[in-house]
């Protein structure tokens, strides 16, 4: 079976960083991490291309080849997406989408000959035994939480890393808030599910194995949303490991501003490699965060 996994390009926005690559000789940010690790759950006999739209061109010989096109996005991608999808419908090549673009509006998506909704360590197990069977549906979706220590480790032969100003880490998907204006507790819950340190320390590895030195973003929409395990577990296991290997990465990611709030947190993140953490500031009027239910 060969498969194609496409990502579509992000619009000229402050966030492609369109401009800015050009000043370090990247051609995009960060890798598809999604769509790599869907290519792990995908059956290891199978023959598998990844196109970055953002780094390299899609062509048409691209998707004659595969048996299957295997699409993941974001909502701020839906007009690259569409536009994959229509060449796709042309070139009469069976298209199966998932993510969060599809998961969050697949009304919108009749088109797509498969949806493979939600998180896919649950559902795409599903489709892959209704291809075997001959019994393929339109759509596959869970209201469950996928266990994410079963996850296994991004395929990154499929990219060319020097493509790249970072690679990435998922660490844990949910958030314990619940804002009004954030779709993460939707498509991932309130509660917090992690990844053990052996598989974060494994996520590392792989990277430092092939080659990687530099930034590493671990991409959690809300890093400390379990802070007693990063405290415990995660923060003192990195801060070996960076020790170990001489520390190749510089860490940054995402988090709620209450990280303030914790000193000694803050102590074992910078210990552990981080440099730099992304808070959003939806403004300093404490009525507005009342009333957009940010608590």
């Amino acid at each position: 079976m060969k498969i194609l996994l496409v990502y579509p390009t992000y619009p000229d926005t402050f966030w492609s960083f369109k401009h800015a690559l050009k000043f370090v000789s990247k051609k995009a940010s960060f890798p598809p991490l999604g769509l790599l690790t869907v290519a792990a759950l995908l059956p290891k006999d199978w023959n598998k291309k990844l196109i970055d739209m953002n780094a390299s061109q899609l062509t048409n010989d691209d998707i004659l080849w595969a048996d299957f096109v295997f699409k993941s996005a974001m909502s701020i991608q839906s007009e690259s997406a569409d536009e994959v999808i229509q060449r796709c419908k042309k070139l009469n090549a069976k298209i199966v989408a998932g993510g969060p673009l599809f998961t969050s509006s697949p009304e919108l998506y009749q088109n797509v000959d498969h949806l493979v909704l939600n998180e896919a360590e649950i559902t795409l197990p599903w489709f892959l035994n209704d291809l075997n069977n001959g019994t393929l549906k339109q759509k596959y979706t869970s209201e469950d939480w996928a266990n994410i220590t079963t996850t296994p480790l991004p395929d990154w032969n499929l990219i060319s890393m020097k493509n790249y100003t970072s690679m990435n880490v998922q660490y844990s998907r949910g958030c314990p808030f619940d804002c009004d204006f954030c779709d993460i507790t939707v498509l991932y819950g309130r509660r917090p599910r992690t990844k053990t340190k052996e598989q974060v320390i494994a996520e590392l590895d792989i990277l430092y194995f092939a080659g990687w030195r530099g930034p590493v973003f671990f991409v959690d929409d809300n890093f400390i949303g379990n802070k007693v395990k990063l405290k415990k577990e995660i923060l003192p296991a990195i801060a070996e490991w960076m020790v170990l290997r001489k520390s190749p990465f510089f860490l940054n990611t995402e988090a709620s501003i209450n990280l303030a709030d914790d000193e000694k947190l803050m102590q074992l993140m910078v210990k552990a490699g981080f440099e730099a953490v992304f808070i959003g500031i939806e403004t300093p009027n404490e009525e507005s965060l009342v009333e957009c239910n940010k608590n």
